[in-house]
């Protein structure tokens, strides 16, 4: 017997492209909800974010504190700090306040950071020094909240910076950022900033959502 083709529609290879669309479509919405937070974050930010020639002057350089070794820097947070400085000599500022983790267990970015300073010539009566800024959002609303800031210049890297703004301006704090290229540090470190800072905005964004500076 001869076997006669039935003419029907082969529906397992017309359902292949159907479930390729609808996988590409989820993948697309997932990849813009994680991508909104950082879209966000950078809309909110980008009016304020200034280079130092151009950033207004603020009462206060706000640094962001950041791994230290020891009794020293990293070359991350020596940027930030040389920033720092030089916003004061050029009138930018009157003062810096330095922002980092202070366990209480030998491990003290903000006294490192005034150390620095200190050995680059600043007065000591231009320094404040917070020791609890454990996370950018700690440091934006301490500022406001404990040391009365209500405007500030943000010096921290470039990555970080449109965070920082976004979460001071949150808390209450008026900033301008200033960028810190991070190039000479080594690419590696400056791709892994970006990286993180990625899935970082998606905590930003829940907690400007969620909570309230007082």
């Amino acid at each position: 017997m001869i076997p006669v083709a039935s003419g029907g529609v082969d529906e397992t290879a017309t359902g292949r492209p159907r479930f390729r669309r609808w996988v590409t479509g989820c993948v697309a919405l997932v990849v813009l909800l994680a991508t909104a937070p950082t879209l966000w974050e950078r809309w909110v930010a980008a009016p304020a974010l200034r280079d130092p020639a151009t950033v207004p002057a603020t009462p206060v350089a706000l640094v962001f504190g950041a791994r230290v070794d020891g009794d020293a820097p990293t070359a991350f947070l020596a940027g930030r700090l040389d920033q720092a400085i030089r916003l004061l000599h050029a009138g930018k500022v009157r003062s810096i306040l330095v922002s980092g983790n202070n366990d209480g267990h030998g491990y003290d970015e903000p006294g490192v950071m005034r150390a620095y300073l200190l050995a680059h010539g600043v007065p000591a009566a231009r320094i404040t020094v917070d020791e609890a800024g454990f996370t950018t959002w700690d440091t934006c609303v301490r500022a406001r909240q404990v040391f009365g800031v209500r405007r500030a210049t943000l010096v921290t890297q470039t990555f970080h910076v449109a965070r920082a703004v976004t979460l001071c301006r949150a808390a209450g704090v008026t900033g301008y950022g200033v960028g810190v290229d991070s190039a000479s540090v080594g690419l590696g470190s400056t791709v892994w900033g970006y990286f993180r800072e990625y899935f970082a905005a998606d905590k930003a964004l829940w907690t400007v959502m969620t909570t309230r500076a007082a």
